[in-house]
């Protein structure tokens, strides 16, 4: 009969060993790639983790037991090339490789350019990535986009014919930056729903908004081979753009 130490020691092992498991990322997740940031939304301190083009258009809700980020209507900030209004960032951290992942519910009216958006790549306000995910697809929606001291630009070179939010409805998204190539999901996750290539920003921000529209953010988790932490900017969408931008 086994001693209760040895006892103790095997069942330390078992759960070591089930934690191990627990943490194994899942299959499409790049080998080499693990979990950097898994947000808790259902506390105040992801407000505190992230700096917004306005902090008034955004709160922590719960929707069909997802607690998320909301936001609730479109932000009263000015860039200064035309791009996306509200915006919320997380300043604290910067990734190069990476996967992004979350769920996203659209909860404005219905109309073409209904969307939400994911940021990547950011520099700062006149500087970034965005994957635009809209109702219908044209030249300035449902598309990756760069914001590069000017007003947006398409990089995509496939989409689809729109992103159909529905109503009240819940969807899986992905975006993956693998050296230079971008590849983006939405609810289908075997075959892409946008691709693009470009090499103007490396490591950057990642974030989190909309256009014009309104929306909730739920689910997130990001993996990435490593993870560059820097100070907290508070003072990044005070100005607008960055001093200097054309």
């Amino acid at each position: 009969m086994k001693s209760l130490p040895s006892l103790l020691f095997l069942l330390c092992g078992f759960s070591g060993l089930f934690q191990a498991f627990a943490e194994e990322p899942p299959a499409y997740v790049p080998k080499g790639f693990s979990l950097q940031w898994q947000p808790d939304l259902a506390s105040d301190a992801i407000l505190g983790q992230l700096e917004f083009t306005d902090p008034k258009a955004w709160r922590r809700s719960t929707n069909a037991g997802r607690a998320a980020l909301e936001l609730i209507g479109n932000s009263q900030y000015a860039a200064k090339v035309r791009s996306p209004s509200s915006i919320a960032v997380l300043t604290t951290r910067r990734f190069g490789d990476f996967l992004l992942e979350a769920e996203l519910l659209q909860t404005g009216p219905d109309y073409g350019h209904r969307d939400l958006c994911l940021f990547f790549g950011f520099q700062d306000p006149g500087r970034y990535y965005y994957a635009h995910f809209a109702s219908k697809t044209d030249p300035e929606a449902n598309q990756v986009f760069i914001v590069d001291g000017k007003p947006f630009t398409k990089i995509s070179t496939r989409t689809t014919e729109g992103s159909r939010w529905g109503q009240n409805e819940w969807h899986r998204v992905r975006v993956q930056r693998l050296g230079t190539r971008i590849t983006v999901w939405f609810d289908d996750m075997t075959t892409p729903a946008m691709l693009a290539e470009d090499a103007r920003f490396g490591a950057g921000h990642i974030g989190f908004g909309s256009f014009n529209d309104s929306g909730l953010f739920a689910r997130i988790r990001v993996w990435a081979p490593s993870v560059d932490p820097v100070v907290r900017n508070p003072d990044l969408f005070r100005s607008g753009a960055p001093a200097g931008a054309p």
